[in-house]
């Protein structure tokens, strides 16, 4: 049984080189998952908002070839998972970013050796504003002046809807600005490639959650913020974004490069570098990368591995 507790780049350069075999669709080229004997056993996982839903669908799966199996699962931001894996105190640590050289120094430190990363899906991140608001979209540098106070992206300080092209009764109204806590990989993220490491202002309203930053931009009609695009609702828009042009948060855009946050999310373990994985956290993984595994990545809205980077993944974990 599961057990769910929950608070409530380089892409291009890495991901495309695979080659996808088609944008949203489950690569026909994945094995199909073949159970084997003897697993049982306890899992728990503790970090990143943006895979709570997606580790808990993957738990549902992995029970229904293993009933004996209990999965435990709490997704209170990727700052979390570094401590936990760090601490034993989990086995597997979701991260919407990649750790922190503080962090794989601090683990190191512990065990003698650094985590190991598996690159489980691609995710988009959006800019949602309310369903009722009209702006078709954003450039980079638009984002940076609305969230920014430093507009490191070389844009301007922005404060009215009408400064992005709004008319109207739009024209003069100004920013309800949603954001993940400090804590979150998607902040961290967020922070990184849409604001050029500048910092947020100081009216961002803060959410502990993905969903709790979408539910704000739906109860608010000045409202904007960002999150996974699995977190989409029908009280939001997840608008365009770009450089020199603006392109629609989806698959295809995500893997040609034009649509400009578009990221790996990840899983950490403990693995020993000298030793197998145990084998309930190996059959977990292995899982992750099969027919079933990525079906169950396309399900909860992120972008499945191409078979050849599933691969590349199972080969540097040992699986």
């Amino acid at each position: 049984m599961w057990k769910k507790n929950c608070c409530i780049a380089g892409l291009a350069g890495t991901v495309f080189a695979v080659g996808a075999a088609g944008a949203g669709e489950v690569d026909p080229n994945l094995p199909n998952y073949e159970p084997v004997s003897g697993i049982s056993g306890n899992l728990s996982s503790q970090g990143s908002d943006t895979l709570n839903n997606l580790m808990t669908l993957w738990a549902e799966t992995f029970n229904e070839y293993y009933p004996n199996v209990s999965i435990e699962i709490e997704g209170a931001g990727s700052g979390t998972a570094p401590v936990a894996l760090t601490e034993g105190t989990a086995n597997f640590g979701p991260m919407s970013r990649s750790m922190r050289d503080s962090e794989i120094e601090s683990f190191e430190n512990t065990h003698g050796y650094e985590p190991s990363l598996a690159r489980v899906a691609i995710d988009v991140l959006a800019v949602y504003v309310n369903r009722d608001n009209p702006i078709e979209g954003l450039t980079i540098e638009q984002v940076d002046g609305i969230f920014s106070e430093t507009q490191r992206c070389g844009g301007e300080n922005i404060t009215r809807w009408g400064e992005v092209g709004l008319e109207g009764e739009w024209a003069n109204r100004d920013f309800t600005l949603y954001s993940r806590n400090a804590v979150s990989g998607t902040y961290g993220y967020f922070r990184e490639h849409a604001l050029c490491d500048g910092d947020f202002k100081d009216t961002i309203n803060e959410q502990p959650g993905s969903a709790s930053v979408v539910q704000g931009v739906s109860e608010s009609l000045n409202g904007i913020g960002y999150s996974g695009i699995g977190y989409l609702t029908s009280g939001v828009r997840a608008i365009k974004l770009g450089h020199d042009g603006l392109y629609e948060p989806n698959a295809e855009n995500a893997l040609s490069g034009d649509y400009p946050l578009a990221r790996f999310l990840y899983v950490y373990v403990n693995k020993n570098p000298n030793e197998d994985l145990p084998p309930v956290e190996r059959e977990f993984l292995r899982m992750i990368y099969t027919q079933e595994g990525q079906d169950v990545t396309v399900r909860d809205g992120f972008i499945p591995l191409p078979a050849s980077a599933a691969e590349r993944e199972k080969e540097r974990l040992g699986l």
